[in-house]
């Protein structure tokens, strides 16, 4: 959006979700991570604990069905899940504000610390509004294949024109509007002009083939992973010929290669966290998945 610190982009919440499990060690010094790759979790496992005064150290083991690289916002949940589980095994919990902090400064995130839509600004890790939720609504994505490394992408991101910010700007007014009446015609039309604005700096694989066969099944629009790999087709959930549309873009996709899946997105009336954060049980964060609208600049 127009004006300084305008990037941002804005979350579409899928039932998938990023686990993690902490044992503190009162007498141990260091947080060990299991899967050892996950360095950003530790470091933010380490920020919470020096929060809360504590200075032993503990297991930190995370788990979750989010695949990397794929713009699902697998490392932001990761670290929400994090800060949740480390608070949970000393019995406190953090706002939503309070986790942005922990995670602000480790890379750009995603707003999954919060249980609704919301303008997020991923590179300050702040958040610009709450939109609120919508109806039930399901995704049927192609994985172009490949993965994407956020926090290259962000730093190697093109910069936006003064005309285009203003069009981004009017899209999340118009967004804005479309959640809180629940008119997803108008969330479809969105989403697809900004993946069109975005496939001007980043072709997509298939992106001509998913906008036509959004078109045959009368979906609401194209979602697009902004800094991952993957397009979808925005359905009803409880569209009488959900099975059916799905296969037909299934079948669309054979031609293209990479992977099809199908996902459900969290909306009114969902558990966004499904199971009580508890010492030895997973606190967990839900992934945006693929955002609706992103902004540069």
């Amino acid at each position: 959006m127009p004006g300084p610190d305008g990037d941002f982009l804005v979350t579409f919440p899928v039932a998938r979700w990023a686990t993690a499990v902490f044992r503190p060690a009162p007498a141990g010094r260091d947080v060990r991570v299991v899967p050892g790759h996950k360095g950003k979790s530790r470091r933010v496992a380490e920020a919470v604990l020096a929060a809360l005064g504590e200075t032993g150290g503990g297991l930190l083991e995370l788990g979750g069905d989010l695949p990397e690289g794929k713009g699902m916002a697998s490392s932001s949940a990761d670290l929400v899940a994090t800060v949740r589980a480390v608070g949970a095994a000393f019995g406190r919990t953090f706002t939503p504000a309070q986790t942005e902090a922990f995670l602000r400064g480790i890379e750009p995130a995603d707003g999954v610390m919060y249980d609704e839509i919301v303008c997020f600004h991923h590179r300050a890790v702040r958040l610009g509004s709450r939109l609120g939720a919508l109806p039930p609504l399901a995704l049927v994505a192609h994985d172009e294949g490949g993965q994407v490394d956020t926090v290259a992408h962000n730093r190697t991101a093109k910069t936006i024109g003064t005309a285009e910010r203003h069009e981004y700007a009017r899209l999340l007014d118009r967004l804005t509007g479309a959640v809180a009446t629940g008119d997803l015609p108008t969330v479809g039309e969105v989403a697809t002009r900004s993946a069109e604005l975005n496939d001007r700096r980043r072709a997509r694989a298939g992106f001509a083939e998913l906008r036509a066969l959004c078109r045959e099944v009368d979906g609401h629009g194209l979602v697009l992973a902004h800094s991952g790999t993957l397009l979808g087709v925005l359905l009803d959930a409880h569209d009488p010929e959900l099975d059916a549309k799905t296969e037909h873009i299934r079948a669309g996709c054979v031609p293209l290669g990479g992977e099809v899946s199908a996902h459900r997105a969290l909306g009114l009336g969902d558990d966004w966290a499904p199971g009580p954060p508890h010492p030895v049980t997973p606190a967990t964060a839900p992934a945006p998945a693929l955002t609706t609208h992103r902004l540069e600049i």
